[in-house]
């Protein structure tokens, strides 16, 4: 049997049981303040949305959950090595093509299908996309310090990658359930039960893309920047389905690693000697070389 300790510290498999706590009783707990006294939080925050230092406060509890656990176990030599996985770019080819052709493809394809395609423009003049491009640069993204950053890991030390994505992606949906009955939210003006299953296929294929990474926090991050696009039109619930069909073919693709262990990444802060390391080979059905799994 695997032991859950990790070289670092004592950061285990257990600790995902204070992570998804912390990150459920900040983000809940503030977006349940929105709901119950918004005339009363408006007038000191400014209206619901991505200015609102409240929202932003919630959509950064994964990423304050992960960060403030890695430094309770690790403390601040920890956190270096943690936030040095930021560095890691190296990933196969084909991986960066879908990242940045195939994930906004997903989108133009469910506008398709629904009819939105031809909409205008949502920015006009043209230059007022760079203002959204950096709030979405800096909302979003972040959460990816705890999902990614820390859940991910330690979900695959007792799982495979495939059972470590959708379990992830179901806490994950579950985790931006009261947006959508927060008013001003985005989430409000859509269907939950469709995008709940786009967010479980959204973290299945990032599994792959993840640990062909090497366990980057800047991969997902971009990924995640790419899922909320402001330039992109409006798919749902389309594109949702959309992600399930390309989940399911990923899979499929990646299937001689996304039903085994050997290989997943399972560390939490990476210690210097896999800087080096992490430019050698690559896991997934996109590359052409394995890696050992880090720390194991």
């Amino acid at each position: 049997m695997e032991d859950n300790r990790t070289t670092w510290g004592t950061m285990s498999s257990r600790t995902l049981i204070s992570f998804f706590a912390i990150s459920f009783v900040i983000g809940w707990g503030i977006i349940a303040l929105l709901m119950l006294f918004p005339r009363q939080l408006e007038k000191v925050f400014g209206p619901m949305g991505y200015t609102n230092p409240l929202f932003i406060l919630a959509v950064y509890s994964p990423a304050i959950a992960g960060i403030g656990l890695v430094w309770r176990h690790h403390r601040f030599r920890g956190l270096a090595g943690f936030f040095h996985r930021l560095t890691l770019c190296r990933m196969p080819a084909l991986w960066w093509v879908f990242l940045a052709v195939g994930l906004p493809a997903v989108f133009y394809l469910g506008s398709a299908i629904r009819g939105t395609i031809t909409e205008p423009f949502p920015f006009y003049p043209w230059y007022r996309l760079f203002p959204a491009l950096v709030i979405g640069l800096v909302i979003g993204p972040v959460e990816e310090f705890g999902w990614r950053g820390v859940a991910l890991p330690l979900l695959q030390r007792r799982f495979a990658p495939l059972w470590a994505g959708l379990i992830l992606g179901v806490v994950w949906g579950l985790w931006h359930l009261p947006a959508f009955f927060l008013s001003g939210s985005p989430q409000s003006a859509w269907p939950f039960a469709p995008y709940f299953l786009g967010v479980i296929a959204i973290s299945v294929i990032l599994t792959p893309m993840f640990n062909a990474a090497r366990g980057s926090i800047l991969i997902p991050a971009l990924y995640h920047f790419q899922m909320n696009g402001p330039a992109w039109p409006d798919a749902q619930p389309w594109d949702s389905y959309v992600f399930a069909l390309v989940a399911v073919v990923i899979v499929v693709l990646n299937r001689k690693t996304m039903f085994t262990r050997d290989g997943a990444v399972t560390e939490i802060v990476m210690p210097r000697r896999e800087h080096h390391r992490q430019l050698s080979g690559s896991i997934s059905y996109f590359g052409e070389r394995s890696f050992d799994r880090i720390g194991g």
